[in-house]
This record gives C-alpha cells, structure tokens and sequence, in this order.
C-alpha cells in the first residue's frame, strides 16, 4: 500500500457565531500548522494566547460536550471542530478562537466543512502515521453504553442510538472518508431531549442554545426550525461526535468502531483508552539510538538495542569508530565457545566463511540504521557479491569488521566490507540490503 502523506489547511478563513453552551460571540479561525504538530487550540483572547492539544489527556469535562484544559485554560465543545477536520481528511491545524467555545452553528459540522473546503488542503511532505487496530479494543459502562473496536482495513463507525425508555433508536453505519463525511455525516445535527433542557438551563450549560442550534425532542415530537435531514439524523450526529472524541488518541486508526449509546463520556474514555494501547504497542519498538562520530564505541547494550539479532547469531561485540555517515567499524571477540566450533570442525576449530559475511551484514546495518529515518527497520540481504575469503579465523581472534556505504536509493542500499585480522583482511564482500519496517 503506498503512503499517504499528512495533509493541512492550504490558507486560513474565519468563521463567526454564538458558542452554544456560553452563549458568548466568537470568531473561530483555521489555520495551516506543520508536519507532526495535530490539531490545537488557541486560545487568542487571553494575554499569553496559550496552546491547548488536542489530547486525550487535557480532557476535563464532558458533560453534554468535550471539555479540554491546560491549567486554568480551557476550551468547550471541542468535538464537532475536531470530527469536521478528521473526516475530511486534515491532520495539522491550529484553531484560533476569541472565547473559550467554538461556534455551534447549526448543531452540525457542516459550518466547519465548508469552512476547510473554502481554503482547501494541502499535502505535506512527511507520511501520516495511522494505526492498524489487531485486537478488539472493548468499553462497557454502567449506563449502558458499549464500544468495541475491531480489526478492519479502513476506518468504520457503526452507531446505534437509544433515547430514553427506547424512544428514537436508530442506526447508521458507514465507512468514514473525506466524501462520506462530507455526504453522509457533517449535516447531521445535535439534539436534546425536552426532560434535560430545564437542569441543563438551570446549570447554565446551553446559554446560546435555539432551535436552530439544536434539534428538541419532546415525547415523540420533533421540535426544530427545519425538517429532520435524515430519517436516522440522530445516530448520524452520534457518528460525528464518536468521530472528533477518538481523534483525542492523537492517532487515526484503521478499525470498526461499533457503539450502542455512545455519549462524549465513554467517547473520551475509550479515546484515552487507545492512547494506552496505542504507546503499549508503540513501546516495543526499539527506542533511537545515536550512533556517535569518531571514535567513541557503542557497546553490546547499544548494539542489541539497534539490532534484532540475538544469541547464538549475533555476529557483533562492539561498535568502535564511525568516522562520517558511510563508514563504520565493529568487532567481534571469537571464543572457543562459538556454538558452531564443535561442528566446524572437530579438532579443527574454524569460523565459518558465511558467518563471517554475516558480520559484515549486521555491521552495515547498523552503518545504515544510524539515519533517523531508518530507525526500527531490519536490513534484509538482497545480494553478495565479489565474495572473498583469504584466511581462516581461529578461536581468540579478533575480528575488525569495516563497512562503507557506497550507494543508498529508498529502502535499498549498498555497502563495501571486509574482515580484517591483525591488520590482515581476512574477508571480503559487496553486501546489497532492503530495508522493511519490523
């Protein structure tokens, strides 16, 4: 599968409104932000205008909405803002507002959409980082709600929404692309049960609320200023908020998000939820090492740490010398207890020329895992050639195995080595590798 490379906001546009749960003026902006950086709010209004991330880990409150904090600064009903850039495809913004919520608009994405539409997207230059879900990821609450995340090879929401005593349970189902979410998704507006207006006025939490900010559901009336967009417009408003909620995890997945009852509550738990799994996979991933210049050594800590190989086939003690970025010295202490001794050959003790050519493998290997772009991978043999062996190396010597680089296009490089013995050049060879991720 070919890469895709991260993408962000090709200019920025302002959009201005009445944020639905202060019900103060606000004027939000987009902006492009660089590789790596995620989507972070801005808060423009106060004298420092600090940053607040997009994270699983700033989320403070989620009553009705999702509610991000840094210290004292906090940003409201952050999910429809997230969800409108996730599903349409952008990984790198900064949103600028003037207050501490975003616009609500009419209750849907659909402002935020046309918003990034009027500007358009960009694509970067770094490969966007997406992560395979392998296992079901399971959430259970006591209040009823359930969200299971299952291995699939593109991102799907299937949401099933339950209102109370059962009223207006609904379904949708689709996988999430940039026109799917524009089509199926962005339209669909909040709603609010009739029964919850009352406690949620007297908390102060919909100020700037109307209906034609939201859609009030009274019995089994529909109370809105416009007609109903879609027969299931309720679960597809669910699929938004699942959607902007579990960008939280600060990664896309691959995956089936399947979820009776979801609510921003079980969104962000399962959002933090990812973030631990995701950092626990994450984690078995060798760490980078920096291979040093000149003559300082790496020992055999650091060279497991940068090579998969392990006894009785690890075929390097020690690095010594990296004196530029295309040429490396390791060595390797041959003892009479090399498991291959006994077999080769019995009264005889002789390395094998291949081992050797093994060396020289795992040496240029580290030679070329030294780049930061290369850390994590294994170099696997494609060729060798002009294959020498001119001596034979017996228990107690010492082998200084010497490696250059002599030609690096993509994944596929190509090094010069040769043992060397006392001085002596024992073995020799022209190594061809690829280099594929773990």
């Amino acid at each position: 599968m070919s890469a895709v490379f991260q993408r962000t906001l090709a200019s920025h546009a302002s959009l201005e409104g009445t944020s639905l749960h202060t019900g103060e003026k606000v004027t939000l902006t987009l902006k492009p932000a660089p590789e790596g950086h995620g989507f972070k709010f801005r808060r423009i209004d106060l004298d420092d205008q600090p940053f607040i991330a997009a994270s699983a880990d700033k989320v403070q409150t989620v009553e009705r909405a999702t509610t991000l904090a840094e210290g004292s600064v906090k940003v409201h009903t952050v999910e429809h803002v997230i969800s409108a850039l996730t599903g349409m495809g952008v990984d790198n913004a900064i949103i600028e507002m003037d207050a501490n919520e975003p616009p609500i608009g009419d209750g849907s994405a659909r402002p935020f959409v046309e918003l990034i539409n009027k500007v358009g997207i960009v694509e970067q230059s770094q490969p966007r980082k997406v992560w395979e879900i392998r296992e079901p990821i399971h959430l259970e609450t006591q209040n009823g709600t359930i969200i299971t995340i299952v291995p699939c090879k593109t991102f799907k929401v299937s949401v099933t929404n339950v209102g109370p005593d059962g009223r207006f349970t609904q379904y949708f189902s689709t996988e999430v692309t940039p026109e799917t979410y524009e089509k199926e998704i962005s339209d669909a507006r909040t709603f609010v049960y009739y029964e919850d207006v009352k406690p949620l006025l007297e908390k102060g939490l919909i100020k700037g609320g109307s209906l034609e900010s939201a859609v009030v559901i009274r019995g089994e009336e529909i109370m809105s200023k416009e007609k109903i967009r879609f027969h299931n417009e309720f679960a597809r408003h669910k699929a938004l908020d699942i959607i902007g909620d579990l960008m939280l995890a600060g990664v896309r997945i691959l995956g089936h998000v399947i979820a009776i009852a979801p609510g921003h509550g079980p969104n962000t738990q399962m959002a933090k939820k990812l973030r631990e799994e995701y950092l626990r996979m994450r984690s078995m991933v060798p760490s980078d090492v920096v291979l040093p210049d000149g003559e300082s050594v790496l020992d055999i800590n650091e060279v497991l740490r940068i090579l998969p190989h392990r006894y009785p086939f690890l075929m390097v003690d020690r690095i010594v010398e990296c004196d530029t970025e295309n040429k490396c010295t390791g060595i390797k202490n041959v003892t009479i207890n090399e498991p291959y001794f006994p077999g080769h050959f019995p009264g005889h003790p002789i390395m094998p020329g291949v081992l050797q050519l093994e060396a020289m493998a795992q040496v240029s290997s580290v030679l070329m895992l030294r780049k930061p772009e290369n850390t994590g991978k294994i170099g696997y043999f494609m060729s060798a050639n002009n294959v020498k062996w001119r001596r034979p190396v017996h228990p107690g010597d010492t082998i200084f195995i010497e490696t250059e680089v002599v030609k690096m296009r993509g994944s596929i490089g190509q090094t010069r080595a040769r043992c060397l013995v006392n001085g002596e050049v024992v073995s020799e060879a022209e190594l061809k590798f690829a280099l594929l991720d773990r």
